[in-house]
């Protein structure tokens, strides 16, 4: 039987966690719901990076905007390469001359499930995924409810949009957006403290 291909094989080679303090990438026991998580990165640009954890790995894709809670906001989403389960709690400085050099945030996290559905029957979230859609829903400390997505461009130059769907949720203002749903702290904090 063929081994399969390491899925993290990108993220590792991207970067020196020994110097960058970045998670190796050791596997953690799966929970009953998968997780997401949000971080805000002050990269070579300030972007969001969104997460969601599908087949032992965190999906992610930069949105430079971050979530909206407006269902008439759509979200420009680029995927990354895939990152392991244990980033989903790391916050800190990532030092210069290191790949993404910059402060990053816990802005949100929490579980998510999929409502992904064809023909009324549940469709697994990596083939939604594979297929260019899925509808999520995110129970996280500050974002909730259903949003879609969506692959609008594929190749060199692949795209998605996050939209939130219109229910109980649409439009509702985020709590503490500016703070860390992990430590409480800003993104100035951390890069206060990490310096």
């Amino acid at each position: 039987m063929a081994r399969r291909a390491d899925p993290l094989a990108d993220y590792r080679g991207k970067r020196n966690v020994r110097r960058s303090g970045e998670p190796a990438g050791r596997r953690r026991r799966r929970r009953s719901e998968p997780l997401f998580v949000v971080q805000h990165h002050l990269a070579t640009s300030d972007h969001y990076d969104f997460r969601l954890e599908v087949d032992g790995v965190l999906k992610s894709w930069a949105i430079p905007k971050g979530p909206s809670t407006n269902p008439r906001d759509k979200r420009m989403a680029r995927p990354t390469e895939d990152h392991p389960l244990d980033y989903a709690t790391f916050e800190g400085v990532i030092p210069d001359g290191q790949y993404g050099a910059g402060p990053v945030q816990v802005w949100d996290t929490g579980h998510f499930r999929n409502r992904t559905e064809q023909r009324g029957k549940p469709v697994p979230m990596s083939e939604a995924l594979r297929h260019g859609h899925a509808s999520i829903e995110l129970d996280g400390d500050k974002l909730h409810g259903g949003f879609a997505l969506t692959r609008i461009r594929t190749g060199d130059d692949e795209s998605w949009l996050l939209v939130k769907k219109a229910d109980g949720h649409a439009g509702k203002a985020v709590p503490a957006r500016t703070r860390s749903a992990l430590s409480g702290r800003t993104l100035k904090q951390i890069e206060a403290d990490g310096r």
